[in-house]
């Protein structure tokens, strides 16, 4: 996973699209319709395609700095412009309970590891809420992520009642002092109301032990959907106000550059990427 303070472009570099062969080997200042082609075939779409080119011709100005480079730049200023440093929330909220959610399969839960490993390899406390009480394994998963990465974790028994266990979860890291408090949660369809009720619900229940929390939302897509994960990043954000996207599998997939117009069209930040399967990743 990216740095906190870093934000994921080097990580990008690893994805099949966007900065990659075609655009590093092919497009030069005076060569745009390449430039335009490697974005569209990307799943960056024609609008935000178009929009990006316009900055980085204008940022040219006559230099010789490559055509990557300037577009590189423009494409963290898209997504990374509304998004609040972590070691800030940290610094205001003890502790900084985060919620994770998502469709099945988008990969929240690995997510969930990664980021207890990140953010402990930064010296920060961590507690892991395994939220996510329905689906079979769910809950060993997440055990075996905090075992792996020595961080505590709280869990009720399969089939409990999520809303408990995340109370349980953040009650546990206010009292232990932790300084960070991710919260797992059951994979939805986000044209389910009734579950995304459910998730609704949740967040409600953490208020009576902090009245803010969770003080991020931060809800995971599966990059090879590519621009088809963008109603359901609509869904969720208007049914819970997400404050940041994470996108995963963008090692294995050609639709990478759809982090972009997601990110764009619901004015959230990309907090981290995901590019492949160890810790580091």
């Amino acid at each position: 996973m990216p740095k906190l303070e870093n934000p994921f472009l080097g990580k990008l570099e690893r994805t099949k699209s966007i900065l990659g062969l075609k655009l590093e080997r092919s497009a030069t200042p005076s060569n745009w319709e390449v430039v335009e082609e490697a974005l569209l075939e990307g799943d960056v779409g024609a609008a935000t395609t178009e929009r990006l080119i316009a900055r980085a011709k204008q940022n040219r100005n006559g230099s010789d700095e490559p055509v990557k480079s300037l577009l590189g730049q423009e494409m963290v200023k898209l997504i990374d412009t509304r998004r609040v440093a972590l070691s800030e929330l940290m610094e205001k909220n003890h502790p900084l309970v985060i919620s994770v959610v998502g469709i099945n399969g988008a990969g929240k839960t690995t997510t969930i590891g990664k980021l207890a490993h990140h953010f402990k390899s930064s010296g920060k406390k961590v507690l892991l809420g395994a939220g996510d009480t329905f689906r079979a394994g769910a809950i060993a998963q997440l055990k075996m992520w905090a075992e792996r990465v020595g961080v505590d974790f709280v869990t009720g028994r399969e089939g409990a009642d999520p809303g408990a266990v995340a109370f349980d979860a953040v009650s546990a890291g206010k009292a232990r002092a932790m300084d960070v408090v991710l919260l797992d949660t059951a994979g939805r369809l986000h044209t389910k109301s009734n579950l995304m009720e459910e998730l609704k619900k949740i967040h409600k229940v953490v208020k009576k032990v902090i009245p803010e929390a969770p003080h991020e939302t931060w809800l995971v897509l599966d990059g090879t959907l590519g621009q088809n994960s963008i109603n359901q990043a609509k869904e969720f954000s208007e049914a819970l106000g997400v404050t940041g996207l994470i996108v995963t599998k963008l090692d294995g997939t050609s639709k990478g550059g759809a982090i972009f117009p997601i990110s764009e069209e619901l004015s959230l930040p990309v907090y981290f990427v995901g590019v492949g399967e160890s810790v580091e990743d």
